[in-house]
């Protein structure tokens, strides 16, 4: 994919929020990095403003990492249907959001990420721990504004089946249109070729590395599709986009850093790849 279609000429005039306020969902008492990396990578490639709402240790931990970084505190430990209203509210400020990582795995947060998959109408990410908190055939998504970002195994959860190995690349390109056609979503699934799909068009990216590995490299493919969404890209264009960039991203970072490479790595290593 041309990265032009998404790096158009800004003008002289542009002003704060024009490319994109980004509202991220995630993070809990356990895992507070998620959050971070969704939030630094969208402001890497090219979205104005970013909030990340999380469980106050979560919010304190990202406020403190980055000044550039806005928080807002949700009172406990990990997110649960009190902190609905507040969340709503904090997303009609927001162009998009990302919703997901590090949220754990409690009843109390599968309840809140079910209501809240209902009631958010604007352009979406589901991500990580948001993905298997969901049953995607109970919903049913009206327009083409969601992106869901598995890999193999969150992808064979929700499906009920395990997904074809990466040997089998015809089966796993069709499972994941398939999947996307009937959840009516675009499905950016990882993998050392990542494969993109709407439901009716699907695209192979393979610009990945075997040292990918480290946690939180998803976390940084979400925050980026959930900035390009911000700025008004369609998801198949930003998950298309994004799985580009990241995979570049770490194919640079890879060269120099190999084993001991670290997601903050890849992070660094955006600007590398994001037009000037």
């Amino acid at each position: 994919m041309k990265l032009s279609t998404i790096y158009k000429k800004r003008p002289r005039d542009a002003r704060k929020g024009d490319f994109g306020k980004l509202l991220v969902i995630g993070g809990s008492f356990r895992y507070t990095g998620a959050p971070i990396f969704n939030a630094i990578a969208a402001l890497r490639t090219g979205c104005d403003l970013v909030t990340i709402a999380a469980p106050e240790r979560a919010a304190d931990i990202s406020a403190s990492f980055l000044p550039d970084l806005m928080t807002y505190p949700l009172s406990g430990t990990h997110l649960i249907p009190a902190h609905i209203p507040t969340i709503l509210e904090l997303s009609a400020w927001a162009s998009a959001i990302v919703l997901g990582g590090g949220l754990g795995q409690s009843e109390e947060t599968k309840d809140a990420v079910a209501t809240l998959a209902r009631a958010i109408k604007k352009p979406l990410v589901v991500d990580a721990d948001g993905l298997t908190l969901l049953v995607p055939s109970n919903y049913s998504f009206e327009d083409q504004r969601v992106i869901f970002t598995p890999h193999a195994g969150e992808l064979g959860h929700l499906l009920g089946e395990e997904v074809p190995d990466e040997q089998h690349l015809s089966a796993r390109k069709e499972m994941v249109k398939k999947a996307a056609s009937a959840w009516n979503v675009t499905i950016l699934l990882k993998g050392y070729r990542d494969i993109v799909s709407d439901g009716s068009r699907i695209v192979v990216d393979q610009n990945d590395s075997p040292f990918l590995t480290k946690g939180g490299i998803g976390d940084i493919l979400a925050g980026v599709c959930g900035g390009f969404l911000a700025r008004g890209i369609t998801p198949f264009d930003a998950a298309c986009a994004a799985a580009v960039i990241v995979g570049q991203a770490g194919k640079h970072a890879a060269k120099t850093f190999g084993e001991s490479l670290l997601a903050s790595d890849v992070l660094d290593a955006l600007v590398d790849v994001v037009p000037q």
